[in-house]
């Protein structure tokens, strides 16, 4: 059968005449609500869902120590960098939801991810308590939480170079393992627990989630003039806040 120009004219027209037809103009009110899809579920304050005390104590004390406070901005534990390892920890990340997660299993190449029986959760747990064991046994019976500064950026530099090892686990993974996450807590949105306030935002002067500012992506070395906006919004943008 051969299609005519003619025939598929008029087959084109028929179908955006039917497109334009249901349009309609929109005022008023959008005809849509916020979160009206899936929106991940806000981190909410309150106790460790993961960490005992003393698990979360030592996290807050090296993301400390990955990013240390200034005058103009807070540290990694007042920025909620623990919070954020914690809630994902007790979440599908720590479960490894979604992975295959049957053997065998076989040590493969850093590209291929994660190769372990061990989710994030076991490993963190398994690392924390050796950290703890190697830090008693070699710090005069102390907590890591509980070194002055230098020692702490001394267990964590022998960490990442092999030069302490951990036993019943391998310190250099745990030592990039955290660093990668207390990196996601300060910059994530604070929806996850972490950059509490957008500090991290506002130190970089990163827009956060604002629909446009197209305007401003060229405009190099010029500081954003607006305040970032997090995936949750800002509350004069929500229906019935102010």
């Amino acid at each position: 059968m051969r299609l005519h120009r003619r025939d598929l004219l008029a087959s084109t027209a028929v179908l955006f005449g039917g497109i334009t037809a249901h349009a309609s103009i929109v005022s008023g009110a959008l005809p849509w609500q916020p979160s009206a899809g899936t929106p991940p579920e806000p981190a909410r304050p309150g106790p460790w869902l993961f960490f005992t005390n003393e698990e979360a104590a030592a996290i807050e004390a090296i993301a400390d120590r990955i990013i240390p406070p200034d005058p103009q901005t807070p540290g990694g534990k007042d920025a909620g960098c623990a919070v954020f390892i914690d809630r994902q920890l007790a979440g599908p990340y720590g479960r490894q939801e979604g992975l295959y997660t049957a053997a065998p299993f076989h040590k493969g190449k850093k590209e291929q991810g994660p190769q372990s029986d061990a989710g994030p959760a076991e490993q963190y747990r398994k690392a924390l308590a050796a950290l703890d064991r190697y830090c008693r046994a070699n710090r005069n019976n102390r907590a890591f939480a509980d070194l002055s500064d230098a020692e702490k950026d001394d267990i964590l530099a022998g960490l990442e170079s092999s030069r302490i090892a951990l036993e019943g686990t391998n310190g250099k993974e745990f030592f990039e393992a955290i660093l990668k996450d207390v990196q996601q807590g300060f910059f994530a949105d604070p929806l996850y627990g972490g950059n509490r306030d957008m500090v991290a935002w506002k130190m970089i002067g990163y827009p956060g989630a604002r629909y446009d500012y197209r305007d401003w992506v060229s405009r190099h070395n010029e500081r954003f003039p607006l305040p970032p906006v997090s995936i949750m919004g800002r509350p004069g943008w929500m229906p019935g806040k102010a």
